[in-house]
Order: structure tokens, then sequence, then C-alpha cells
């Protein structure tokens, strides 16, 4: 059950206190990818990368690794999904040396963005035509977490992150397309600083077991990396996963 779980980080910074968890030569991120098989690359959403970025991150980690890449801000934010025919397209060329590494891509929209049944259809026809791949999409507004919303997202295939803390209700439970669930824990109660205490993450691996029952591929990623807290925390959660494998 623990190995249709993957676990890790947004990022792959190793703070100095759990630096011993991750032995042996080269650089944070070949380190990092003996320990877990998944990591979230979030600075794509600030700025472009070098095709040669990508392929050199891929070369680094083993063939099981997948990264998730964050999807610019440029689209998202900027742009509001509207008009994004160019900028997706040059995103996916940006990635596109992953190649078998690239796992979802994440969607993080705005807290202002609220649903609209015609720009929002527009866009995943849009980008469902670019890109086969599983997506995760994070809304932040209430209108998302209602049954329109929703059953566009699993007519594109497309999975709703479950977030903590949760923005709205329902925000902290997936949506969309059942095959994949994707977490991310951003810090409770101060947002990406807050470490997660022995009882929520217990109760976090029973939640991840359940949905891996399902046959879905589950990914849970800690996003609390303001004070090191994700790495420790992403740590304790494979141990727990591992014992009750």
């Amino acid at each position: 059950m623990a190995q249709s779980v993957r676990i890790g980080t947004a990022g792959w910074t190793i703070p100095s206190a759990v630096s011993p968890d991750f032995p042996g030569e080269g650089g944070h991120l070949s380190r990092y990818s003996r320990r877990f098989d998944v990591a979230e690359i979030n600075s794509s959403f600030h700025r472009p990368h070098r095709p040669a970025t990508y392929a050199r991150w891929a070369e680094t980690v083993p063939p099981d690794f997948r990264f998730c890449a964050k999807v610019s801000r440029n689209i998202t934010h900027e742009r509001r999904l509207v008009d994004a025919v160019e900028p997706f397209e040059g995103f996916l060329a940006e990635v596109a040396p992953l190649g078998t590494r690239l796992g979802p891509l994440l969607i993080q929209l705005p807290p202002s963005l609220a649903f609209d049944l015609s720009v929002a259809d527009a866009f995943f026809g849009m980008a469902r035509g670019r890109f086969a791949g599983p997506v995760a999409l994070e809304p932040r507004h209430a209108r998302w977490f209602a049954e329109p919303a929703d059953g566009l997202l699993r007519a594109h295939g497309i999975s709703r992150v479950a977030a903590d803390p949760a923005r709205a209700e329902s925000a902290d439970a997936p949506g969309g397309s059942p095959s994949l669930v994707y977490m991310r824990l951003h810090g409770s109660p101060r947002v990406y600083f807050s470490s997660y205490e022995e009882p929520y993450l217990e109760a976090l691996a029973g939640r991840l077991r359940r949905h891996a029952e399902t046959g879905a591929e589950v990914w849970c990623i800690f996003d609390n990396t303001a004070h090191g807290a994700a790495a420790p925390n992403a740590l304790a959660l494979l141990k727990m996963m591992s014992a009750s494998a």
C-alpha cells in the first residue's frame, strides 16, 4: 500500500536538521531523490527555466522519480486562464525535457478567480488538447467547490487538490477526476511555517491508505517550507506509511 502513495515536498531543499537522513554524495536533489520519489517544482510558477535545466534535473534522479511542474503564474494569475494558448504551449515546451519523469501539472488559481463555466471549459479543453497527462487544479475561490465545477473537472479528467488549510468548505477533500488524489499541505495554523504534529500525520496516513485502496494515483506534498518543516514532516509520514505496508 505504501508503495502506491507518493510523498515529497515542494522543492527539494534539505534542512540542516535532517541532513543526516539524506546521506551520500551529490547535491540536494540527488540526495533527496534517494529518500523520496516525487517533488514539486514551484519555481516554474514564478519564472521560466531553460529546457537544459529540466534535462539536468531529469538526469539527476532515478527512473521511477516523478516531478510535478507548477504552471506559470502568467497563465493563472495574469491571464486568468484567458488567451493562454501561447504561454501554455511555451510552458509545455520548457518542461518537455523532463520526459518520463514528468508527473502531473499543478494549476494553482488566485483566490479572487471564481468559477466561470465558459472560461474554465475553454481553458481545460485547450489544455487537454495539448497535454494528456495528469493535471491537479488547486482553486481557492468557494465557487470551485460546487457540483458545476466538479462536474466540469471530471469531464476534462482534471483532479481537484485537497489542501490544508482549507480555504472553503470541502477544500480539504479531493474532487474532480478520481484517477489522481493530490494533497498539498501548506502548514497549519501558520501557512508555510507551521509543522504538523504526529496525531495529524497519523490521521493523514490513514486517509492516504484509503485513497490508495481506490486505485487512484496518490500524491502528498508538504509545502510548509518556510522554516524547514516540510522535509521532517514528509520523512515522518513516509515512516508511518512504510510501517503499515
